[in-house]
């Protein structure tokens, strides 16, 4: 598996991280973490786990230390070999979260486990690359987890996108939230055991984990061979702040350098994972988190600034779909906003006895080739990828 480490000699990250470092809460207390949590105590200085490849890059990390202490403000100048469409700014980033895999269709509890992409999940993720490639955005590399779904969606968008060349770099801390002893469960019969409100918590909220996993569950995470290198680092469950704290350290070892050098960078994830990063890079507090869901396969594209914070919208206002973000989703709002009703009657609303993942071919081959585009009666479900450049070409300012 490729981890590219973060460059010690890029001052602007160091900067970057030290202008950013969260302030501390003396109210808070270690004493009240959920137990799902106890393997995060890895602070961002410490050298990552997972085995480098290349001596160049360990000794690199062994002068780490000595380097930051002589690292002043300047600022390195990066190459690139090519540059961005948009013009408005060169930090871009853009959101994806993987097609339908069959524990979608069949509306399980998924977490870690290596579920496929079903027939329909391969059209999500290639109309996805289309709207990516009509959008007129241009990738220097993608950031994924080592969980198939997400990786085979990776290489369909990039297929259609034209850029299978560009690099992809996998990692655990990019995985799907550990949905501990849920997993393998039907959801709508875990809400009828349950109810509603309860699973909402385990699925949505800030700091509540599920049950955790048993040693012996079938499912376990160590008996997966991709994961013999960090068995003491897989958790029995995780709540969204155990997940932003094994992914936050990712996202300031990896994609903010590669943001500040100005490279456009795509991450293919899930949606507690994405959640995750999006919450820290909004800054969505914690009480508002459980309303946030994320629908499958539709680009959610960032305009950066230069402290790597969500410019505005072209229009001004946060998105339809959540109300909470200040991306744009490359599918349209009034799409989206009906994708997520549809999720979430498909998990919390038990008088709905049919699968709604389940449909006729036709019905679901136009609701995504309107996605791809724009062809709708309904104007704000028109996709912005409808039109070559839509994305940049809302800035005023298409070269």
């Amino acid at each position: 598996m490729a981890v590219r480490l973060c460059r010690p000699n890029n001052t602007r990250s160091l900067v970057w991280l030290q202008k950013n470092k969260p302030a501390v809460n003396s109210q808070s207390s270690t004493l009240n973490k959920p137990v799902c949590c106890s393997f995060h105590s890895m602070s961002d200085s410490t050298v990552p786990e997972m085995p480098m490849s290349h001596p160049q890059k360990q000794q690199q990390y062994s002068t780490l230390n000595e380097q930051n202490k002589n690292a002043t403000t300047a600022t390195t100048t990066t190459v690139r070999k090519f540059h961005s469409l948009n013009t408005q700014t060169k930090y871009q980033l853009c959101f994806l979260r993987h097609g339908q895999s069959t524990w979608n269709r069949d509306n399980r509890f998924i977490g870690w486990t290596d579920t496929p992409l079903t027939d329909d999940g391969v059209l999500e993720a290639r109309v996805a690359g289309q709207m990516l490639s009509r959008s007129g955005m241009k990738f220097d590399e993608v950031h994924t987890s080592l969980l198939r779904r997400c990786i085979r969606t990776t290489n369909l968008v990039l297929m259609e996108m034209g850029q299978e060349y560009i690099p992809v770099y996998k990692h655990w801390r990019l995985n799907e939230r550990h949905y501990g002893d849920l997993v393998g469960k039907n959801k709508k019969e875990v809400v009828k055991i349950h109810g509603k409100e309860q699973v909402k918590r385990w699925r949505r909220s800030w700091d509540e984990p599920p049950p955790p996993m048993r040693d012996d569950h079938e499912f376990h995470p160590a008996l997966d061979p991709r994961y013999r290198d960090v068995l003491d680092k897989i958790p029995k469950c995780e709540s969204l702040k155990c997940t932003l704290k094994r992914s936050k350290v990712y996202w300031e070892r990896n994609i903010v350098p590669s943001l500040l050098e100005g490279k456009t960078v795509l991450i293919v994830g899930h949606e507690n994972n994405l959640r995750s990063l999006i919450m820290n890079l909004e800054g969505i507090r914690e009480e508002d988190i459980i309303n946030l869901c994320l629908p499958r396969a539709v680009p959610l594209a960032y305009r950066l600034d230069e402290n790597l914070k969500p410019m505005d919208r072209p229009d001004g206002k946060l998105d339809e779909a959540t109300g909470f973000l200040r991306g744009e989703w490359l599918g349209g709002d009034g799409a989206v906003k009906e994708l997520l009703d549809r999720d979430r009657k498909q998990v919390y609303d038990t008088s709905v006895e049919e699968n709604l993942e389940i449909g006729s071919d036709k019905d679901k081959w136009r609701r995504w080739m309107e996605f791809a585009v724009g062809q709708t009666t309904q104007p704000e479900m028109k996709a912005k990828s409808s039109e070559i450049g839509d994305f940049f070409k809302n800035t005023g300012k298409m070269p």
